[in-house]
């Protein structure tokens, strides 16, 4: 085997166990302590990052932001692979700090100059474009490492009733329309909550609650299943505009059945305690869209619409 082929493969090995002596390596590639204990000198001085453990049991360790091995893309995955990471540029804060910016500048800098040319000419004309909201890095961060090593993080929290400190396991990190969110278990409200991570003014990671271990498996997939809560039906009635706005909605569009002229109708199921929440996103679509039940939602809306009245009468009089 050369040397090169070598190097490479004792990197993988050594990215792989975190924790290693000369003999084990050397046992495993048939090779002397010494000629083992060349090739880590060797790879040290290229900067993978290992340490030599002293005292007995001795060996060596990698530190926490170890190196990958080369791999090797063709000319259209290096170009998807650029694109895919220049969509970050878009978001006011990543969880993940300085790292994307960092290895979307090696990737460019080591690609040939006739794939740099093909990118220069793309540049600004392919965007995953997103609305800039900035918000704490640190805070992203610390949600990110609390879902790594599955830890509780205390946060302080600004909702619509003010600024309360919870004690939180993330279950996951989703970015929509510019905001970060992180869905997680409550310890204070014994249920999943959806927490915006720009009205998180501070976290940190608490060791001393446990995880809930039937959270821990949880993901972005596993939605909160609330059929055993109250159930209401949402009555719906649609303009043909109101139909095109609501059919780019994932909570509406499967329940839509459209009329001959293009209006529509729709019966959604929901739990009872979310029909606020609901009225306030149909409030927004205007007159394009009518709620025609539940009696308790359209009661709500004729709250918002005599709070709304009494606002513009008084700025005229």
């Amino acid at each position: 085997m050369q040397k090169s082929q070598r190097l490479i493969q004792l990197i993988m090995r050594i990215n792989a166990k975190r924790s290693f002596t000369v003999r084990e390596l050397a046992d495993e590639f048939g090779l002397s302590t010494r000629t083992i204990t060349r090739d880590l000198q060797e790879l040290s001085e290229l900067g993978i990052p290992i340490y030599s453990v002293q005292g007995r049991g001795g060996g060596y360790k990698l530190l926490q932001e170890r190196l990958l091995p080369p791999i090797s893309f063709t000319e259209g995955e290096a170009l998807a692979m650029f694109f895919a990471c220049q969509t970050m540029d878009y978001f006011g804060s990543l969880p993940f700090g300085e790292g994307a910016d960092s290895a979307l500048h090696k990737f460019y800098h080591y690609l040939p100059a006739d794939i740099k040319e093909q990118i220069d000419r793309l540049k600004n004309r392919i965007m995953f474009w997103s609305p800039y909201r900035p918000m704490s890095a640190e805070i992203l961060q610390t949600l990110l490492q609390a879902i790594m090593i599955r830890s509780v993080v205390t946060v302080k929290y600004k909702s619509s009733g003010g600024v309360s400190e919870r004690n939180i396991q993330p279950i996951g990190l989703y970015a929509s329309s510019g905001y970060w969110y992180c869905p997680a278990y409550c310890f204070h409200r014994e249920d999943i909550r959806q927490f915006r991570a720009d009205r998180i003014l501070s976290a940190a990671l608490n060791e001393t609650i446990p995880c809930r271990e039937d959270i821990s498996p949880m993901t972005l997939l596993d939605k909160p299943n609330k059929d055993h809560l109250e159930q209401t039906i949402l009555q719906l009635e649609m303009t043909k505009k109101g139909v095109w706005l609501l059919e780019s909605n994932p909570r509406f569009a499967p329940f839509i059945q459209q009329n001959e002229d293009g209006s529509g109708m729709a019966a959604v199921k929901i739990a009872a305690e979310d029909l606020n929440f609901y009225v306030d996103l149909i409030w927004q679509l205007g007159g394009e869209v009518k709620l025609a039940a539940p009696a308790e939602g359209i009661a709500y809306m004729n709250q918002k619409i005599e709070s709304m009245r009494l606002l513009y009468q008084t700025g005229l009089s």
